[in-house]
Formats: C-alpha cells, structure tokens, sequence
C-alpha cells in the first residue's frame, strides 16, 4: 500500500512568508537561531528542463503533476474539480534542542479507539478549517487541540513541499521551532491521542533501526521504510506518510541526504483519479 506521495507542485508565494525573527527573539540557543536563519530561506528544489516539460505536457492536459513517492517521482492527477479536488491538512513538524544538544521532533501515537490509522505515530495535525488563513495556523491550531501545545511557544520558520496522502489528501508540512520545551506540558486530547513523544530528528537520514518492505504497483518497485524507536520503555513504529516527511525534513534541517536508498517510484496513477481514489 503506498502510504505516501509528495507533489511537485511549485508552491505559492504565501506560503514562503514566514514570520521574520532575529536574535532577539525567545531562541533557546544559538543553534536554534541559526536554524531559524537556515530554514527561513529554505526553498524546495527547483524542476529540472525535463521536468518543466513534463508538467507543462501535463497541464496542458488538464492535470497537475505532483511528486510521487518520498523523493522525486512524479505522478498524474486529473485537474478537475468535479472528480478531483483534495482536501488540505497541515502537519507541525515541531523541533526543538533536546539536553543533549541534538535536535528532537515532537511526535504522537493515534489514539487505539480512532476508526482509521488507529494506534499508528503521526505528526499533531490535521485538515484546514475554513478559517484558518494559512498552512501555519491550521497546523499549529490542530497541535493545540491534540496535544495542547500553545501556538505561542512555537516559532514557525518554513513549510516543505507538499505531500499526497494514500487517500489523495494534500498536506502541507509546517515547520517550527519550539524555544522553550520546558514550558510545553503535553495534554492529549485522549480521543484523538493515546501519547505524545520527541525523537531524535537525525535518526531520520541514519541507516539505523531501519527496515524496509518492496512493494509495487503499475509496474514500479519502491520501497516503504520504517523506523523502530524506543523511548521510555516504550516501542514505537514510525512509517509512511510520517516518516517520508521526516526523512525529508531532516535532510533539510541537517543539509544532507538519507544514508540509505529511498527507491521513489515514477508512474502514473490512473487517469480517472478521484476524491475516492485510494491507491494500494
């Protein structure tokens, strides 16, 4: 089951208007200043004159071209909004400076009782709301409402390319950096959250505690990593959508790519795409 995909679509000036900080700010150190600085002007990779083509063929088709995959795959949804049009959801991807001086990720298990994806790690975050100006506070309110993290703790920097869930659902990875961990005191919403944990953001580009499973569909191999951590005495499996946006938020933050093979599928998925569609 392919349990990612990322688009390839630019994304829009708005969303590159992250807040200006400066040294002023509540930074919990000096690195996290840098990082603010660093992400700041963090934009996603540019198309290729391949590429370009390619998505102008596409949309002069009548699609949109997005990336596939946890890297640079591309696929082909068709642009109409009667059949097609995906929901937007945003996900905050909260880092902050652990007493090691590593930089850690705040992540939290689903609740057992939820009728999907139940049990399973995943970024605070959910769909927009109609209020929501932008990507930042969909993802920052929906932390708040699961794990009562104050948007006022959390400097929001950038956002990463936008990705496709199985279920065709855009989501916009947020990220921000919390200044003061000390003064989150995690209260998950327990119909939604059964725990909430940090993690190591660098275990996400290390060939380490790593598996990996081979799938394929339409004819194209790729490959589904998972991340076994343990913290606490407790287990945890992070994988799919979640992992693919670690993985590449991490490359981003430590300026290097994963350790190991991603293996992105290219293909394209079915020309009658729709808000049903659910790819396997």
């Amino acid at each position: 089951m392919i349990s990612l995909l990322r688009t390839k679509l630019l994304l829009s000036s708005s969303l590159h208007k992250a807040p200006i900080f400066t040294v002023m700010d509540s930074y919990g150190s000096q690195r996290l200043v840098a990082l603010a600085q660093q992400l700041r002007f963090y934009k996603p990779p540019s198309l290729s004159p391949d590429e370009i083509e390619e998505q102008n063929i596409e949309e002069s088709a009548g699609k949109v071209v997005p990336q596939v995959g946890f890297q640079e795959s591309a696929t082909s949804i068709v642009k109409d909004p009667e059949r097609f049009r995906p929901n937007r959801a945003a996900v905050l991807v909260c880092i902050f400076e652990g007493d090691a001086g590593d930089f850690r990720v705040i992540l939290t298990k689903r609740s057992s009782k939820l009728s999907t994806h139940s049990g399973e790690v995943s970024l605070p975050g959910g769909k927009a709301d109609e209020s929501d100006k932008d990507d930042f506070e969909t993802a920052t309110r929906e932390a708040k409402e699961e794990i009562g993290l104050d948007p006022s703790l959390v400097n929001v920097v950038t956002v990463l390319e936008p990705f496709l869930s199985k279920h065709l659902l855009r989501v916009i990875p947020v990220i921000g950096i919390l200044t003061n961990k000390k003064a989150f005191k995690p209260t998950p919403n327990p119909a939604e959250v059964e725990a909430v944990f940090d993690a190591p953001l660098e275990m996400f580009i290390k060939d380490e505690n790593r598996r990996v499973e081979e799938r394929e569909w339409m004819g194209e191999k790729y490959l589904i990593h998972f991340f076994d951590y343990e913290t606490g005495n407790k287990k945890f499996l992070i994988w799919g959508l979640t992992a693919g946006i670690l993985i590449k938020a991490a490359s981003v933050v430590y300026q290097r790519p994963p350790a190991f093979v991603e293996q992105n599928p290219r293909f394209k998925l079915p020309k009658g795409a729709s808000n049903d569609t659910v790819t396997r």
